[in-house]
């Protein structure tokens, strides 16, 4: 009898709404990744294209690589990783976006700044540069640096967020029934930092799409932006719940606006 295989310690949250045209690249990204078996949850998130197809086409049968495929029907990502989250039995879980690329080191990189007691959470530094780049270097030592003086805040999206799953399921998963809002990326972190702490590294990067930058239906302004990084952490659920969240309210800025594609007339990115 031949030996079980290795029970994968990662999960990999992938949600996908009409990618067709981008989640290859991700998709080979996760097939290059190194170390152990990885398990990889697909989420349609009630795509009208055929990235499902394109996705069982590019993964059905490949060794190394545990693929499972999940529907969520309400609309936007949130609820996505929530139904990917649930069904999660593996100590880490990595949420990643369908349109960005992870260097072959990710998960490793993320496993060893979750090692220390107390870190329930690795964040990636997002680069729109090449990592090597001056550029690019400076992305990625402002970013660890602005991690270090703003502690117990987000500053990064969820495509390069990774978790102890036991500590996120402790903080009440990616979805809360109180923020039904944009920003949820944020908004979840402010609920892990009450279970333990999050860490940055320089050498912890992926490379994120730009597209969303374009959507105003899907940003916080500059005067909120700046009162999030001034109100202290003993305070900042009134920020989200009290101050944000009508704010977001009154604009119409639900979760669903992520799946607004303001992009659509643009032509896929290189390497996609």
């Amino acid at each position: 009898m031949s030996p079980a295989a290795p029970r994968p310690r990662w999960s990999i949250v992938l949600p996908y709404y009409n990618e067709e045209a981008f989640i290859g690249a991700t998709l080979r990204a996760a097939l290059a990744l190194r170390g152990g078996p990885v398990r990889l949850i697909l989420v349609d998130n009630g795509s009208t294209d055929a990235t499902q197809a394109l996705c069982r086409r590019m993964l059905d049968g490949v060794a190394g690589i545990d693929v499972r495929h999940v529907s969520e029907e309400r609309p936007g990502p949130v609820h996505a990783l929530h139904a990917g989250f649930t069904a999660v039995d593996t100590p880490l879980v990595a949420f990643w976006n369908a349109d960005t690329l992870y260097p072959p080191e990710y998960l490793q990189r993320a496993e060893a700044l979750l090692d220390p007691p107390g870190v329930v959470a690795a964040m990636a530094v997002g680069l729109n540069a090449p990592a090597t780049s001056w550029r690019g270097r400076w992305q990625r030592f402002r970013k660890y640096g602005t991690s270090l003086v703003l502690a117990r805040q987000a500053h990064t999206g969820t495509f390069g967020q990774c978790f102890r799953t036991e500590a996120l399921r402790a903080a009440g998963g990616p979805r809360s029934d109180a923020w039904p809002w944009v920003l949820d990326d944020h908004e979840v972190m402010q609920r892990v930092f009450k279970i333990g702490r999050s860490r940055y590294d320089p050498d912890f990067w992926c490379h994120p799409s730009t597209r969303r930058a374009c959507s105003a239906d899907v940003r916080w302004t500059l005067f909120e932006r700046l009162m999030y990084h001034a109100t202290p952490f003993r305070a900042k659920d009134w920020f989200f719940h009290r101050f944000l969240g009508p704010r977001f309210s009154a604009r119409g800025m639900g979760s669903a606006n992520l799946r607004i594609r303001n992009w659509e007339a643009r032509k896929p990115e290189p390497g996609a």
